[in-house]
């Protein structure tokens, strides 16, 4: 065989006429799923929130930039044994398998994680990029929501708690992009029953 393999693969695929079907197939369905993609993409910039629309000019012209847009989620074995899925994220699949049903938003889902203990709730959301004076974070017995707004980064995120907490309690810290909250569960007052008297 040539050093030059290539050009010998190429020989050979001419001499067999199933070679070039095969590749010939190939090539169709690799230029039809290019023109998908790019229907795709045009659709997208199309629909895209204008905060996530940016334009810059360059020595070759105005360059147009979209973005960025962000899907994921995470699994976690709650304290039952039942997993846990956790969305993040500023792209929202709908429950159809249409274009219509997609969700962008100019504001990020940040992944969460939520750590129930005996006393207390632990809250740990990834907010990378930004300074602790930009997050805006507010907490009630049930609910905790985190918020960003700045020119370079939106994020948002209501987080349902697991139990009853003292907002009064909560304590939060940021580093390296990580925000971690810890609020105490709220006592619950003991149960009293009501004595009834039986006819």
């Amino acid at each position: 065989m040539s050093d030059n393999w290539w050009e010998e693969w190429r020989k050979r695929r001419r001499r067999w006429p199933l070679f070039r079907s095969l590749f010939e197939d190939i090539d169709e369905f690799m230029r039809e799923f290019e023109k998908q993609m790019e229907e795709e993409f045009k659709w997208i910039m199309e629909r895209a929130p204008r905060e996530l629309i940016r334009e810059r000019t360059t020595k070759d012209g105005v360059v147009r930039e979209v973005g960025p847009f962000v899907y994921g989620y995470s699994i976690t074995i709650g304290p039952d044994g039942k997993p846990i899925i956790r969305e993040f994220g500023n792209v929202r699949p709908g429950a159809l398998p249409a274009k219509s049903a997609l969700e962008v938003r100019p504001e990020r889902e940040p992944l969460v994680d939520v750590i129930e203990e005996d006393n207390r709730i632990k809250v740990v959301a990834e907010l990378p990029g930004v300074r602790k004076e930009d997050i805006e974070l507010s907490v009630d017995e049930r609910m905790m929501t985190v918020k960003v707004d700045t020119e370079s980064r939106k994020y948002f995120k209501e987080i349902e708690l697991p139990a009853v907490v003292d907002p009064n309690t909560a304590k939060a810290s940021y580093n390296n992009g990580v925000l971690e909250v810890v609020v105490e569960k709220k006592a619950e007052a003991p149960k009293k029953g009501h004595r009834v008297k039986i006819e």
